[in-house]
């Protein structure tokens, strides 16, 4: 059975750098689901005061709600797609550098 890491024996840091930028990437992902969870949080929250409010200021508590959680959840997803260039950009970087085993 081959080692899965042979190739990094000679250089560490490579190693660590695939795998810090893996670890960037599922920390954009959470980031962006969490985004997503406030949004859709903000969205029912808004129509929730809309149906039961007796008074019209919780009426117009939830038409501002709605809207922000749209808000969020569109500046989440940009966000998580501008970081997301990123770091493909520096996953090709990484993936463009000479393989020092000959492998």
């Amino acid at each position: 059975m081959s080692d899965p890491y042979e190739r990094f024996q000679n250089e560490d840091l490579i190693l660590r750098d695939e795998l810090a930028v893996d670890r960037t990437l599922l920390a954009n992902e959470r980031t962006l689901m969490a985004y997503l969870r406030s949004g859709v949080a903000l969205i029912l929250a808004g129509a929730t005061f809309i149906h039961f409010s007796t008074q019209p200021w919780f009426g117009f508590l939830g038409m501002a709600c709605i809207p922000a959680g749209v808000a969020v959840m569109i500046f989440g997803w940009s966000r998580y797609r501008k970081v997301r260039i990123s770091i493909d950009k520096i996953r090709n970087k990484l993936a463009s550098k000479p393989d020092i085993t000959g492998g």
